[in-house]
């Protein structure tokens, strides 16, 4: 049972955070609007100006702001024992093109929240805390995810410095050392912090699916975070040919080909969650080539993507090797050849149990349920939990899905997600 907000304990704070991400999410959305959604692409210009508007809002708030050498913000409130490993939280600022404006942002602005009330209540702990504003977190871009984080812990590959920008070409190496990035510590895999200094990460995040709506709940703890494969371009390349002079068995057609390779995916993925596998599977791209493309024309050339997720590794592996038999099939049935880009794959993460434990006892305690969830999508904290930084996330509900204009998070529901935030944190900082 949840109460309301004007009832709720701490009212007065609910009221002020409210006031705070009011104003860091209009001044966000003013700045990075497209005039459809929000579009702040990793490691653009439209990324540095919100991690800038951040700063500069959080500095008058007289919480320390400084960027780090991966170009990421940090927010800090110094503890009485600065030499104790720190407790971390934030999320990333960068989003995908005609995004929403809370994914991601939700969790820097909770950061900035959870301080502010911390120092204007005069409250020190003995261990700092800082909030991070990554560095390109979405995919959409380089086709890479994590890239902040990543790099921030030293696990960014140095092959993908060369990725090229989706909308610029340049490369990856080159947009990254345009915003301070240090790329040489970067390319050499050093991390850019000792891992040793950091003692837990947190992050709240909107939900981006419908879980919470359905269940009626404002909030939600998360347990695990899935894995995912992916290729950002896959071409299939068959042999252009007149729509009507070419019979079927001597075409080489590259659009049914794929469109065949899909639908076989397809079958295998019925049958994995028949079996009890989580997994989900998408292709968001996928089409002819617009120069080329014509109602009279046999499809010589189709691109696509893929993108692979579970919590399981060896579910990803077996799916994956099905993938690739069937490309052979398709091919060798169809008279076509597949040619893929470079695979990323990130490891799926399971939650920090204590961290959990502890942020559950923090929402019973507000009186609101304690909800355990997985993540479908992917976040920073995987990053941090696979390093061995005892890592767990808060949930907030969020109508009308993600990666979109239309994300709804209500503040009073983010609101009650920073205040168990902050009961959490002030527990572990005492």
């Amino acid at each position: 049972m949840t109460l309301a907000l004007e009832d709720a304990p701490c009212a007065r704070d609910r009221s002020r955070d409210i006031q705070i991400a009011r104003r860091l999410f209009d001044a966000l959305r003013r700045a990075t609007t497209d005039g459809i959604g929000i579009t702040r692409l990793a490691y653009s210009e439209r990324e540095s100006e919100a991690l800038n508007i951040v700063a500069t809002d959080a500095s008058q708030m007289d919480l320390r702001a400084e960027r780090d050498a991966g170009g990421n913000l940090v927010i800090s409130l110094e503890g009485t024992e600065p030499d104790l490993p720190c407790i971390a939280c934030g999320s990333h600022l960068d989003s995908v093109p005609q995004g929403g404006n809370f994914d991601g942002a939700a969790g820097v602005v909770a950061g900035i929240a959870i301080l502010a009330r911390f120092r204007e209540d005069g409250f020190r702990p003995r261990r700092t805390i800082k909030v991070y504003g990554l560095r390109g977190e979405e995919s959409a871009r380089f086709g890479r995810s994590y890239i902040g984080s990543s790099s921030l812990l030293g696990q960014l590959p140095a092959a993908h410095l060369a990725l090229p920008a989706s909308d610029t070409g340049r490369s990856l190496g080159d947009c990254m050392r345009d915003v301070g990035v240090d790329v040489d510590r970067v390319m050499r895999g050093k991390p850019l912090l000792d891992l040793t200094s950091i003692a837990a990460w947190l992050e709240l995040h909107i939900e981006q699916g419908p879980v919470l709506e359905t269940r009626n709940l404002p909030i939600g703890i998360v347990q695990g975070i899935r894995g995912n494969v992916r290729h950002r371009t896959i071409e299939c390349l068959g042999q252009a040919g007149h729509s009507g002079a070419v019979p079927r068995g001597l075409r080489h057609d590259a659009l049914f080909a794929a469109a065949e390779l899909i639908c076989r995916l397809d079958r295998h993925w019925r049958r994995f969650l028949d079996n009890g596998q989580d997994l989900v599977v998408t292709s968001g791209i996928f089409g002819t080539d617009a120069q080329e493309q014509a109602i009279a024309r046999i499809p010589g050339l189709v691109r696509f993507s893929l993108d692979f997720r579970s919590h399981d590794g060896k579910t990803l592996a077996a799916f994956y090797d099905l993938f690739r038999r069937e490309c052979d099939g398709v091919a060798e049935e169809r008279g076509v050849a597949f040619r893929l880009d470079s695979r990323c794959a990130t490891a799926g993460a399971a939650l920090d149990r204590g961290w959990i434990d502890r942020l559950k006892s923090a929402a019973r305690e507000l009186g609101l349920a304690d909800e355990e969830l997985s993540s479908g999508a992917g976040h920073d904290t995987a990053v941090f939990a696979n390093a061995g930084i005892p890592s767990a996330m808060v949930f907030v509900r969020n109508r009308h899905g993600s990666h979109n204009p239309s994300e709804s998070m209500d503040l009073e529901d983010f609101a009650l997600g920073v205040a168990v935030m902050r009961a959490a944190i002030r527990q572990a900082v005492l």
